[in-house]
């Protein structure tokens, strides 16, 4: 049945609000974001978030420890999942063009409670990113300034504790761009991008110089037994339940390997937050994920024929980190470490921008349904967008960053983005059928089969990931639980009866 206003609904954890009132809940206007953004915004937000210090150095770490050159195919079959989801995210967004991404999603398909674990798992991965790379931003500047001769202190001590200055002064400069207005900070997000762009280019047209075909050979190196992370914890929790014995290359080096290089292409979803601030999302959001994601696979690719064609990839494993780096120290173009070490601050400097921006709209987008306090998602009269919510965010980014070793999280960020791609993948399917009447900008072909192959690619990418992260997502999950049940399930304003619940479909339960 519908509920009408006024109501409590139903108690369930599979309480749906409708599509329209999703998009009502837009127009208040002190929780309303500004349209703003145009396709080409959005794509340079994709490739600012995609390209970073990992481009040169995953395909590298990839080649040298799980699939030799064939690390080529490992990002094409990591771009042709991660782009099966993108286009599942681009029919949401254009159906739903609202703030909260697969969480947003995933309300108005499976339920609030499917919702909430989306969301939390969102937060989660966008939290960490940001931490992580505002980490790794402050570790590089500190070896490029060292690389032109200028040695500075990367950390002062505070009453005994030690703060690394770096990921402060990143986080600080964002979180106040951001908290200003959203397009004033993708203008600055644009020439970080372009400068990424123009070094990564010419570092790969003058690694080409230095290729030999031999290296090449053998493109797909024979298996061998995996000398390292041979505990259960350190395993693939798909290859710790059947029992295999921990191995490297060959065809499951391949498979590995993408799940490895799958992280390049995260931060999609990051764009799809954006969807509220976007103008005609019905168009602007395909065009500009689509767009983002073909500019991103082909850096990653030129990249990963370099690196394998200029040394061979078991030279590559005997480093402790392989990276693009390695790769021009091993043929004497030692002149490269500079400019590569340019090119990542550049390209972690407008990762860290785009993270923020995802992870205060997660938190506003769950804000402003009630499942987190409701004053987090008050926007800013003067700049028309969540200013108080932007800081406080930034703060506690820069607090984790500043102060922790989060880096040794990294993997989690993995879990959290494949979970969601997962979600939102099976969750196409269902909006169809139970909305064929939504006006969608943008629809995925040969539905269902394309969705239902995405989200069984997506979650046998998080089987690959190791038992240890596994865990760890566990207690973040059962932490979230505790979060839910005590605070979000009660104070939910569809719970509340103040917007209208979905009508329920058997079919969902």
């Amino acid at each position: 049945m519908e509920h009408s206003r006024g109501q409590s609904a139903p108690r369930s954890i599979f309480r749906r609000t409708s599509p329209e009132d999703a998009l009502a809940a837009t127009h208040d206007p002190h929780r309303q974001l500004r349209r703003t953004l145009t396709p080409w915004d959005l794509a340079v937000m994709g490739v600012a978030v995609a390209v970073g210090a990992g481009i040169f150095s995953v395909g590298a770490t990839a080649a040298a420890n799980y699939a030799g050159p064939a690390v080529i195919v490992s990002f094409v079959v990591a771009a042709i999942v991660c782009g099966l989801a993108i286009m599942c995210y681009a029919e949401f967004a254009s159906s739903l063009p609202i703030a909260g991404s697969a969480y947003t999603f995933s309300y108005a398909t499976m339920g609030e409670g499917v919702a909430w674990v989306i969301g939390w798992d969102l937060i989660l991965e966008m939290l960490l990113a940001a931490a992580v790379i505002a980490k790794f931003w402050g570790v590089y500047v500190g070896d490029a300034l060292h690389l032109f001769g200028i040695d500075v202190p990367m950390s002062f001590h505070v009453g005994g504790v030690s703060v690394e200055w770096g990921p402060v002064l990143v986080v600080a400069i964002f979180t106040t761009l951001l908290a200003i207005g959203t397009r004033l900070s993708t203008r600055v997000n644009a020439v970080f991008t372009a400068l990424k762009v123009g070094i990564t280019l010419f570092v790969v047209v003058a690694g080409f110089a230095y290729v030999k075909a031999a290296n090449y050979h053998p493109f797909v190196p024979p298996s061998q037994p995996s000398t390292a992370g041979t505990s259960a914890l350190h395993q693939s929790l798909f290859g710790w339940l059947l029992g295999w014995a921990p191995a490297t290359y060959g065809a499951a080096g391949i498979l590995s390997g993408a799940a490895l290089v799958f992280f390049a292409f995260i931060g999609f979803d990051v764009v799809a937050t954006t969807a509220e601030e976007t103008k005609d999302p019905q168009r602007t959001m395909p065009r500009g994920m689509l767009g983002g994601l073909g500019v991103v696979t082909v850096l990653y690719i030129l990249v990963s024929v370099v690196v394998t064609g200029m040394v061979p990839y078991t030279d590559l494993a005997k480093s402790a980190s392989p990276s693009l780096t390695t790769a021009f120290v091993l043929v004497g173009a030692t002149w490269a470490g500079k400019v590569i070490s340019v090119g990542i601050v550049l390209g972690l400097t407008s990762v860290v921008m785009v993270l923020l921006l995802g992870l205060t709209r997660i938190v506003f987008a769950m804000s402003r349904d009630g499942l987190l306090p409701r004053g987090l998602s008050r926007t800013s009269p003067r700049f028309g967008t969540p200013a108080r919510l932007q800081v406080g965010a930034g703060v506690v980014v820069a607090l984790i960053a500043g102060l922790s070793q989060v880096h040794l999280l990294e993997e989690m960020i993995n879990i959290g983005t494949l979970s969601a791609f997962v979600l939102v993948s099976f969750g196409v399917p269902v909006l169809r059928k139970l909305r064929p009447d939504l006006p969608r900008g943008f629809r995925v072909p040969w539905s269902p089969v394309l969705p239902w192959i995405s989200g069984v690619a997506c979650l046998w990418l998080m089987l690959n990931l190791t038992t240890l992260t596994w865990l760890r997502f566990a207690v973040w999950l059962a932490v979230g639980a505790v979060v839910y049940a005590t605070y979000s399930y009660r104070h939910s304003r569809l719970g509340r009866g103040e917007v209208v619940q979905a009508r329920e479909e058997d079919s969902l339960l």
